[in-house]
């Protein structure tokens, strides 16, 4: 079975026939035109090169070469149908994991000083993609919170969904700015498999600025559930100024024209932490993922059941190369006779 990561790109394939429509409308006017100045049939003997039937074979490589390219934008991945289908479970030993991730705009500053740097979403989405790497029987789900909270994917055993998840996670993802890391906790808190008997954490990634709740309060309350809460800071004490785009040549100002810059609050990180009964690491120590992996293996495991299913293949890379070919062929094709073909008069009327 296909399906696809970003399935909204796919409506972009309307595009084809509108573009079909408008070049044969092209061809047609530019045939109504050239009446004027005589018959077609005497007309294209004084351009014995020009090809009838080339315009039409380099459309048509030109238009299956955008459909492939925008299917692999859509990020085709194909899952065993088999697999799909079987009601065969695995007994496994693990924890559950609810990641809190802040996409607030703050999260677009470097993680270090220098303004050019990683941004400290990335940083993050780093240190979650090799945490995720590192899981086999464990259960994980993503909170995304800025000004509000939402759930980005339920908890689950599927680390091939969890990683495409975690890869479309951008700023731009929850429409109001903030940073509600209470109300991210208390979502996460209450987002874990219920009657289940597996440990269970909360990892808060944030650079915990201009918080607006009352986070150490969600982390008492997750505390005394059972819940531990980390928290993995990002960027520093220093700060960084906020890109307003990719070249990282204009950045935000505030009323009064003066550059922004956002800091790490890493005592209101560690607060969360310690109310939580977890541990503050800084994402930009070296050992920041192997200590996190540690300090989650130290919750000890529980048996759950899964269903087994085979992992999902991407088809990005195999469309991608075919639209390529496509593209170098289009590039070869000219509204033109190809000499060496006429001979064989394979258009030729009997």
């Amino acid at each position: 079975m296909i399906s696809f990561v970003y399935p909204g790109l796919l409506y972009l394939l309307l595009l084809i026939p509108a573009i079909v429509g408008l070049w044969f409308w092209a061809r047609w006017s530019g045939k109504r035109k050239l009446r004027r100045f005589g018959h077609i049939a005497i007309l294209s003997h004084l351009m014995p090169d020009a090809s009838k039937y080339m315009g039409g074979i380099k459309l048509s490589v030109e238009m299956a070469a955008l459909a492939l390219m925008i299917v692999a934008l859509a990020r085709p991945v194909a899952n065993n149908a088999s697999a799909e289908g079987s009601n065969e479970t695995v007994t496994s030993r693990g924890i559950e994991l609810m990641v809190c991730l802040d996409v607030s705009n703050s999260m677009l500053a470097s993680t270090t000083n220098n303004p050019s740097g990683q941004s400290r979403l990335n940083k993050a989405k780093n240190i979650l993609e090799k945490i995720i790497d590192k899981m086999s029987n464990d259960k994980i789900g993503l909170i995304v919170f800025a000004g509000d909270a939402y759930t980005q994917l339920p908890i689950t055993s599927d680390y091939i969904s969890a990683k495409m998840f975690l890869s479309s996670i951008n700023t731009g993802i929850v429409p109001t700015q903030g940073t509600a890391i209470g109300a991210a906790i208390d979502m996460a808190a209450s987002s874990f498999t219920p009657d289940s008997d597996m440990p269970k954490a909360i990892v808060v990634i944030t650079d915990a600025e201009n918080f607006e709740d009352d986070a150490v309060g969600a982390a008492k309350s997750a505390e005394k559930s059972g819940i531990r809460v980390d928290v993995v800071g990002v960027g520093t004490p220093q700060g960084a100024p906020i890109p307003l785009n990719r070249q990282h040549t204009e950045f935000m100002r505030d009323d009064s024209g003066q550059e922004v810059i956002t800091v790490l609050n890493e005592a209101m990180g560690e607060e969360i932490a310690k109310a939580g009964g977890g541990i503050y690491l800084n994402a930009n120590s070296p050992s920041v993922v192997s200590d996190l992996d540690d300090n989650l293996n130290n919750l000890g495991d529980a048996e759950f059941t899964r269903r087994h299913h085979s992992p999902a293949a991407e088809q990005f890379n195999i469309l991608a190369w075919l639209a390529l070919v496509l593209v170098v062929v289009d590039i070869f094709i000219l509204n033109r006779k190809i000499k060496w073909l006429t001979r064989y008069n394979f258009f030729s009327k009997h």
